[in-house]
């Protein structure tokens, strides 16, 4: 059909308008013939490698094993569990059949503070100004229980529903039930979560009540307070852990299961009992990940409530909050981009609340501007970009449905093998879990050394002058002894706060000279590459600049006064000048020589090269330099 004809079918001829039609018919494999012929023209495929590996070569494996592909089809989502319609069984398209459209997702907030009327300002700022519920942190770190009045003053408990947070203990519950009775506030018409969760705090300190007893204040909520969510089953620190999103998944299934189990063993129903638990999921800057884990979290719980016998509308409450170990506390200005991904993902994937950290989260207290700006992010999603206004948005994209059920399939596999140990707190206490984590997070911990997986501002793109945003330190949290926190970001942040050390103590920062050879087009590749790397460790790497011979190298090395060298140039110059350039270098006094690339050169004592385990190369170069200071010969 030309433009002539599309013109005269006219608006309501939609049958006879196809824009496909004035194209040929393609197919899977014509495009993956035009992915090899993209790919051998950037030198990642061999022009002998077999047809369709293009594709195979862009194809990449999550934590859990699932190969995620670079196109999928119709006949992938074909495969996958139907997903239903939003509001019924399994609830994967959404717990509510009209979706957050009719006031947008719960927007809240999390305070922590030791003063009580900092707090309470804090609080109220943000009701004001668009947040609907407080998430507080009660006991170590933070206010009292006895603290909660002064903390909540003039907050309307049947408005803004209060979160509070003692991690697990329990303390926090009744003191909240208590400040309740003290309001005009209907029992019926009470809003909040009471936070118990013995599990979470198992899996945090290694010890912790037992599961049963949720049991009291659990029946008193499910009997007094149809609104209130008594439990917490808080999936963050299998996250926090570094464990995969299948574990955090099946984590959160044993542990929904092991409290729905204690309950009903103490008389409620079933779906009286699952009314008690609200669920909590890490939001993270993998935007479909996020999407699809949260998906996934709601048809799995939909199948363990459909075993128990539960009404088939009884639906999980999830509360999703951007991850915790997700934020730097360098170049922590990128964490406004990682907040805003997670919370659109978090609304995409259909959170009933969702968290938005504030950017200086992970740097301590955070200020008032700060937390504007994480409320903002909430109001630009819904309000800017019309997030909520569309139920399941995700939903029909044959990689979301894909990944949905891999999620899912994943998850119940780990959550039969948590069962299989004995439960939740078995498996907590033997070890299991932390084994099983513990293989992911080490494979995290390789991908974030080798810069297979970057941190923008950190170990990519770090800027070693930006300005240092200092905040006031939060009181430590007592959550030593059970699950190791895993902070990405942290084995590069310990080698930028050594650099600044030496900056204060010394006066310059540590230095690694960079020994170009050649013209600017033949180094700058690789010059950028070490520099980029060694940055990140907050060594600053001056460099000779365009160079014809070794002794132009040498004379830049002089002025320099570093022991420390990384030859940077094309394959063909390190053949040529390295070797000759190498004892020039040694002979003005260099300790240490690296060459950036795979080149084997006579008297180099390593290589820089994409995929190099960078932390370990950052290492060496800062040992290098102390035996410098030290006098020592090993550095030779």
């Amino acid at each position: 059909m030309n433009a002539g004809e599309v013109a005269e079918a006219g608006v309501g001829d939609a049958a006879v308008l196809s824009l496909a039609a004035g194209f040929p018919p393609a197919d899977e494999a014509q495009w993956a013939g035009l992915v090899d012929q993209v790919l051998r023209r950037s030198g990642r495929l061999g022009e002998d490698a077999a047809p369709g590996s293009g594709v195979e070569k862009l194809t990449w494996t999550t934590p859990e094993g699932i190969r995620v592909r670079p196109l999928y089809t119709a006949t992938d989502a074909a495969g996958a569990a139907p997903a239903g319609v939003p509001g019924l069984r399994p609830f994967t398209r959404g717990s509510r059949a009209a979706g957050v459209t009719a006031g947008g997702w719960d927007v809240r907030q999390r305070h922590a503070g030791a003063d009580a009327r900092v707090l309470h300002e804090a609080v109220l700022a943000d009701l004001e100004n668009g947040v609907t519920s407080i998430w507080l942190r009660v006991g170590t770190g933070s206010i009292t229980a006895d603290e909660l009045a002064v903390a909540l003053e003039g907050v309307l408990l049947d408005l803004a529903p209060v979160i509070v947070d003692d991690g697990g203990a329990g303390v926090a519950a009744e003191a909240f039930l208590a400040l309740a009775d003290q309001q005009p506030v209907a029992p019926a018409d009470l809003l909040g979560t009471l936070g118990l969760d013995p599990i979470g705090l198992r899996a945090r300190t290694g010890a912790g009540p037992d599961v049963a007893s949720v049991v009291p204040v659990a029946k008193r909520v499910a009997e007094e307070f149809p609104k209130v969510k008594a439990i917490v089953v808080d999936a963050l620190p299998v996250h926090d852990t570094g464990g995969s999103d299948a574990q955090e998944l099946g984590f959160s299934l044993a542990a929904g299961v092991a409290y729905l189990r204690a309950l009903v063993d103490a008389g409620l129903g079933v779906d009286a009992a699952a009314r008690t638990l609200e669920f909590r999921y890490a939001a993270t800057a993998e935007q479909f990940a996020t999407i699809a884990k949260l998906r996934a979290a709601r048809r799995v719980w939909a199948r363990v409530l459909e075993a128990c016998g539960a009404a088939p509308d009884t639906a999980q409450a999830q509360h999703a909050v951007s991850s915790p170990v997700m934020f730097t506390r360098r170049d922590p200005y990128v964490n406004l981009l990682r907040g805003t991904i997670a919370g659109f993902a978090a609304g995409v994937g259909g959170a009933d609340a969702v968290t938005v950290a504030p950017f200086d989260a992970a740097l301590g207290a955070s200020t008032p501007f700060s937390r504007r700006i994480a409320r903002n992010t909430h109001a630009l999603l819904m309000e800017e970009s019309h997030l909520a206004r569309v139920i399941d948005p995700a939903g029909g994209s044959w990689y979301v449905e894909s990944l949905t059920d891999a999620v899912a399939t994943a998850a119940w596999a780990f959550f039969q093998e948590i069962e299989a140990a004995g439960g939740v707190v078995a498996a907590l206490d033997s070890g299991l879990v932390a084994e099983r984590t513990a293989a992911v997070r080490a494979a995290r911990e390789r991908a974030i050394a080798t810069r297979k997986v970057p941190i923008t501002g950190v170990s990519e793109f770090p800027d070693l002058d930006e300005k240092p945003v200092v905040r006031e330190p939060l009181p430590l949290f007592d959550e030593d002894g059970g699950l190791p926190v895993y902070r990405p970001a942290q084995v590069y942040e310990s080698f930028r706060d050594r650099s600044d050390t030496i900056l204060d103590d010394a006066g310059s920062r540590p230095q690694a000279f960079l020994a170009t050879l050649g013209p600017l087009a033949a180094y700058t590749a690789r010059a950028g590459f070490a520099r980029n790397l060694l940055q990140a460790g907050g060594i600053a790497a001056p460099e000779a600049g365009p160079t014809e011979t070794a002794q132009d190298v040498v004379a830049a090395f002089e002025q320099a006064h570093t022991p420390v060298a990384v030859l940077c140039s094309t394959d063909a110059l390190y053949t040529e000048r390295g070797a000759e350039t190498v004892e020039a270098l040694r002979a003005a006094g260099a300790r240490y020589v690296l060459v950036a690339g795979k080149a084997d050169i006579p008297g180099v004592d390593g290589q820089l090269f994409a995929g190099c385990d960078a932390p370990a190369a950052i290492g060496a170069v800062y040992a290098a330099l102390d035996a410098a200071l030290d006098g020592s010969p090993e550095a030779k």
